[in-house]
C-alpha cells in the first residue's frame, strides 16, 4: 500500500501558520504522501464565512504554494449545498479505493464529531488522525470513548497497513491562534505579519475582504 494521504478541512477564513504547522507536523510525522487541504464551501457546524469561498481557496493556495507535499483540493467548492465531511471522503474513497486516507481533525473537531453527519460512516472510509491540544484529553466514557476503545491504536504503522478505521492521536506544535482572533486584530487595525503568510497577508489587506465585516461597535 501506498503511503497515506491527508485530509485537512476547513473554512481557512483566514488560513494561518497554526493550520500550516499542524500539517506539516503531522506530514512528517505520520510519513504522509501529501496533506490536502480542503477548503469547505458551506459548513455545517459553523456560522456562514466572512471572505468569499474563490478568496479562501485563493489564500490557501498562497499559503501552501512552494511546500512539498501540500495540495489543495477544491472539490468542496465546486459542490453545491452543505460540505459534509463523509460525502467527501466517499468522493475520494471512489478515486483511491485501496489507499490509506487519514482525516487530520484537531482535538475539538473530534470531541465534536458524534454531532457530524453520518459521522461513523467516516471509520469505514478513513482513519481519523487527531491533533492533540493541550488541555484537552481522548474521551474515556460516551460514543467517542467507545470509538477509542474499539479503533485506537498508537502505531503509525497501523495507519499506513489498512486504509481505514483506526483513531491515533498525535501530539503538535500549537500555536495558539485562530481565524477569529485573527479577524479581531483587522478589525481593531492591527497588522497580520508573522502570524499569516506574506502572501495571505497581502491578499488580505488588499481585498479589504475582512474590514467591509467589522462589527459597527469597532468602526
Amino acid at each position: 500500500m501506498s503511503e497515506p494521504i491527508g485530509l485537512f478541512g476547513g473554512t481557512f477564513d483566514p488560513v494561518h501558520y497554526g493550520h500550516l504547522r499542524t500539517a506539516f507536523e503531522l506530514w512528517q510525522t505520520l510519513r504522509l504522501a501529501q496533506v490536502r487541504f480542503l477548503p469547505t464551501a458551506n459548513p455545517p457546524h459553523r456560522e456562514a464565512t466572512l471572505a468569499p469561498a474563490e478568496l479562501r481557496l485563493q489564500m490557501v493556495r498562497a499559503a501552501v504554494a512552494g511546500q512539498s507535499g501540500f495540495v489543495v483540493d477544491d472539490r468542496e467548492m465546486r459542490r453545491s449545498g452543505i460540505s459534509y465531511s463523509v460525502d467527501t471522503l466517499l468522493d475520494l474513497r471512489g478515486e483511491y479505493p485501496d489507499r490509506s486516507l487519514c482525516l487530520l481533525l484537531g482535538m475539538d473537531a473530534f470531541l465534536g464529531l458524534p454531532n457530524w453527519h453520518r459521522w461513523q460512516q467516516i471509520f469505514e472510509l478513513a482513519h481519523v488522525v487527531v491533533a492533540h491540544r493541550p488541555g484537552w484529553k481522548a474521551p474515556i466514557t460516551g460514543p467517542l470513548g467507545e470509538v477509542m476503545v474499539d479503533r485506537g491504536t498508537g502505531s503509525v504503522r497501523d495507519l499506513h497497513q489498512s486504509r481505514a478505521g483506526r483513531v491515533y492521536v498525535q501530539a503538535v506544535t500549537q500555536l495558539e491562534i485562530s481565524s477569529t482572533d485573527l479577524r479581531q486584530l483587522i478589525y481593531s487595525g492591527r497588522d497580520l505579519r508573522y502570524l499569516v503568510p506574506d502572501a495571505v497577508r497581502e491578499l488580505i489587506v488588499t481585498t479589504g475582504c475582512y474590514a467591509q465585516h467589522q462589527p459597527e461597535a469597532q468602526r
